[in-house]
């Protein structure tokens, strides 16, 4: 008779140390690492994907590592399915043709993508697990916003900018293509949908959108294209919610500073609406083909004094025109000039051509004297850009190369 064979079981104590181990240090997570290999394939199929561009050699780069890590360990406990939210990295010296294709001027940069394309603002908040995790679950969180009366939308804040969509049916072709623009653009417009007996009086030629710009006055403008064209509807409101001359903030401002072309702004006071119409309209009637050759802005003279002070003016002197090309800070004559046609034109290509930074340090073109005026060889210099300071800071990324501007 054979003798019976007990497998031999772990001490009482082990299975302890294991199980309690298992419990304080669960499963990491898998950041999933991008080549030109799976990059499309795997941005395409995530809802949200948020990816590090690094580089090994980088000290804040390797000082987000195992904070993005432990983000990703918490997001995933909270959305299970791999393709709700992707946490990925590209390592930018080993795939530089990723890097290229993204734009990739400084390490460690974080892009946010939604099924596969990329957002216009990166993240840029704190770097600590909260924070990320938090920027993570505001992004999942539904940006339109669901009408239960049509009375609603006679109290909404008209110093926004609305989009409304008017439908028959939530479970739809037309209102998932809706969804996907308000995912993509809900940083920069208000999106409300109504449905079923409570659009109805709005869908009198089937279901509808339509913009509500700022103003009280302002009319309403309907799309006309079709509610099933991504690429129609994105457009169209794209153009409606990202306004030709946008506003700079402190929060905006590396954002806007790192797009790399100079600025041209209308320093006014918070209350002045009249002087920023005047702007606009002289922005679009005059300079609507210099449009991504520099940033039309307006800022509020209170809150950029110091700007304000470096060409020697003072919220006093506002309404003020200025260029800032990130080395130096131009003034535009006199404010009273701007319906003078062809003249604030005149001043943007005068920075193109590089007259305005000739003239500060040799004074006026040959060209421009008057016949008998005696040409001066004046020694001074513009004020330095003010509005490069906002760029991003030398404390926070390894920045890859330097812009050099006018």
């Amino acid at each position: 008779m054979r003798p019976a064979i007990f497998p031999l079981l772990p001490d009482p104590g082990c299975l302890l140390l294991l199980l309690v181990s298992w419990l304080f240090n669960p499963a990491r997570s898998e950041i999933t690492s991008l080549d030109s290999g799976n990059i499309d394939d795997i941005l395409n199929n995530a809802d949200v994907a948020l990816v590090n561009f690094y580089a090994d050699w980088c000290r804040f780069s390797q000082m987000l590592h195992p904070i993005f890590e432990e983000a990703s360990n918490v997001i995933k406990e909270e959305y299970p399915d791999k393709n709700q939210v992707v946490f990925a990295r590209v390592d930018c010296d080993q795939h530089s043709d990723i890097a290229q294709r993204y734009r990739i001027s400084k390490y460690p940069t974080l892009k946010l993508f939604r099924n596969g394309m990329m957002m216009k603002r990166e993240y840029r908040g704190q770097r600590s697990v909260t924070a990320i995790a938090d920027y993570i679950r505001q992004q999942k969180s539904n940006p339109i916003q669901e009408v239960q009366d049509l009375e609603e939308i006679s109290s909404l804040d008209r110093s926004r900018r609305n989009i409304i969509g008017y439908f028959e049916q939530k479970d739809s072709d037309n209102y998932r293509t809706f969804e996907r623009v308000a995912n993509i653009l809900h940083d920069d417009c208000v999106f409300l949908s109504a449905f079923g007996a409570i659009s109805k009086a709005e869908r009198f030629s089937g279901d509808n959108v339509i913009y509500k710009p700022p103003g009280e006055n302002a009319p309403d403008m309907v799309y006309l294209g079709s509610l099933t064209n991504f690429d129609l509807i994105y457009a169209w409101t794209q153009d409606k919610c990202v306004p030709l001359v946008r506003e700079i903030t402190f929060e905006n401002g590396e954002e806007l500073t790192e797009e790399g072309l100079p600025f041209l702004i209308l320093f006014h006071m918070k209350d002045d609406l009249e002087s920023l119409e005047k702007f606009q309209q002289e922005v679009a009637r005059q300079l609507i083909g210099e449009k991504g050759t520099i940033n039309f802005l307006h800022a509020d003279c209170d809150k950029f004094r110091h700007p304000l002070l470096h060409i020697q003016k003072t919220p006093a002197d506002c309404p003020v025109i200025a260029i800032d090309s990130f080395r130096h800070m131009y003034v535009f004559p006199d404010f009273s000039d701007l319906s003078v046609p062809g003249k604030l034109k005149q001043f943007v290509l005068d920075l193109h051509s590089g007259k305005l930074h000739r003239e500060f340090h040799h004074g006026p073109d040959p060209t421009d004297v008057a016949p008998g005026q005696p040409i001066q060889d004046l020694a001074s210099s513009p004020p330095e850009s003010s509005f490069q300071k906002l760029a991003p800071s030398e404390h926070r990324y390894t920045l890859l190369r330097e812009k050099d501007e006018l």
